[in-house]
């Protein structure tokens, strides 16, 4: 990974950060219960050490007698820390996916018309359903394992090097190659995470555009063709996800190899007569036992890189969302009552992407209190017209005035509050026939009201 992704993915993190933060107190409890784990897995591996050189050792020794209690007292411990680590940081996990999912549906809602042109609809649903659920992972599994099996190290490591630190020495050639492989590993994750993003979009595209052209397909026999598009997004999905499995699988048989290697190498190292003389039965069972318990943690990190990048690939693609440039409002006229009327003048207006110009040259003028038919055919512009009275698109050139004022000195919202649209392609809200009439308005309107306007 180049040292501009590096940035860039800490500077992901620092903004993911500022949502997680939100929830401190809830991540503080679960750091803390998670290090209370760790420990208390750490301190059931020391007491090997007493357990054979004073337990079996000594006959006087009434270790034997205390240690079922404190073997159970630990096991409540970690079952307790366990229960309340797991449970506060899905509790911020999910609290963080609420939010982005608020910020992504606020900043869709904003978006210019001219937006939702060209991007697609499932690509669009995908981004708030899909990436949302990979930053969860990173909120959650990831942190998990990084906190606790991070405290599972730092305290196995301390336990090693506090009962023979000859023995231990071997951890400082076997840390960077350890180091640079789950390194290596994570750049393979990421890119593969990014690429599964978009497939998932592609998928999810493929899918919405069968389902809301059902009857067209029908229509026209286009079951094939609609079967074989799906047929190839999903097996992109199906190939991007194995291989970020093969890398998985890869990765673990590695660690572990390199763990054995240092393992073989204590064994090695205790046969030296200088070393054996300063170990116990008790020492070296300890040391070795530290060492054995180290491979867990450290295929737990290898296996949760891919979490991380994951959500760190759908949290940059989220927040490059957020970033984009909402649909500008820079008009400061209001007006209570408008009298209605409306002048298009030296209208010329051309699609983004298009060559040809939709509308060239346009004037007219609608009187107050008058009605004016647009007639022509499809693609003549007249749906167009209707867009750009209430801004949903803004003219190259010319203008268009509301009772002398040109629409782009109105504020957007107090605009489009002059404007009724009635759309030949009608959309229900999921919610009640009254609702839907008096939509956005229902505080405005009593049943009677509405009722009346429905007859």
């Amino acid at each position: 990974m180049s040292l501009d992704q590096d940035e860039t993915t800490w500077q992901t993190f620092q903004r993911l950060w500022a949502y997680i933060r939100l929830y401190k107190l809830g991540l503080g409890v679960a750091v803390v219960a998670l290090v209370i784990n760790a420990v208390a897995d750490t301190y059931m591996v020391s007491l090997l050490k007493p357990l054979l050189d004073e337990g079996f050792g000594d006959i006087e020794s009434n270790f034997l007698s205390i240690l079922p209690f404190i073997i159970f007292g630990m096991m409540i411990v970690r079952g307790l820390s366990g229960f309340v680590s797991t449970y506060c940081l899905s509790w911020v996990s999910g609290n963080v996916v609420m939010e982005m999912r608020r910020s992504i549906f606020n900043q869709f809602m904003h978006m210019p018309v001219a937006y939702f042109d060209k991007e697609s609809t499932g690509g669009l649903l995908s981004r708030i359903t899909y990436d949302s659920e990979q930053v969860a992972g990173a909120t959650s599994r990831a942190l998990v394992s990084i906190v606790r099996e991070g405290a599972s190290i730092i305290g196995l490591l301390t336990l090693m090097f506090w009962n023979s630190w000859e023995l231990s020495l071997v951890l400082i050639v076997v840390a960077p190659i350890v180091a640079w492989a789950i390194g290596f590993v994570s750049k393979r994750f990421r890119k593969v995470s990014k690429n599964m993003q978009e497939a998932m979009g592609h998928v999810t595209s493929s899918a919405e555009q069968m389902l809301k052209g059902h009857k067209v397909v029908l229509s026209y026999g286009g079951q094939d063709v609609e079967r074989g598009r799906f047929d190839a997004v999903s097996n992109k999905m199906r190939q991007q996800s194995m291989k970020l499995v093969g890398a998985q699988a890869i990765a673990n048989p590695v660690i572990q190899l390199i763990a054995s290697v240092a393992l073989v190498t204590v064994l090695f190292l205790a046969s030296v007569d200088s070393i054996r003389e300063t170990l116990t039965p008790g020492t070296f069972t300890v040391v070795f036992s530290a060492m054995f318990g180290l491979m867990r943690p450290l295929k737990a990190l290898t296996n949760v890189t891919s979490d991380f990048q994951r959500g760190m690939a759908a949290s940059q693609t989220l927040f490059a969302l957020m970033d984009l440039e909402t649909e500008q409002d820079n008009g400061k006229f209001e007006t209570n009552a408008a009298r209605g009327d409306v002048e298009v003048k030296e209208v010329t207006f051309t699609y983004q992407g298009k060559e040809k110009p939709a509308l060239s040259n346009v004037s007219f003028t609608i009187p107050q209190g008058k009605t004016l038919a647009l007639v022509g055919r499809s693609g003549s512009g007249k749906s167009t017209i209707a867009n750009l009275f209430t801004r949903f698109y803004d003219v190259d050139s010319g203008s268009i005035s509301l009772d002398e004022h040109d629409v782009r000195d109105y504020k957007l919202s107090n605009l489009r509050r002059h404007f009724a649209l009635v759309s030949q392609n009608v959309h229900l809200f999921n919610d009640t026939i009254a609702n839907n009439i008096a939509y956005a308005a229902t505080e405005k309107y009593s049943r009677e009201q509405i009722e009346h306007a429905a007859p």
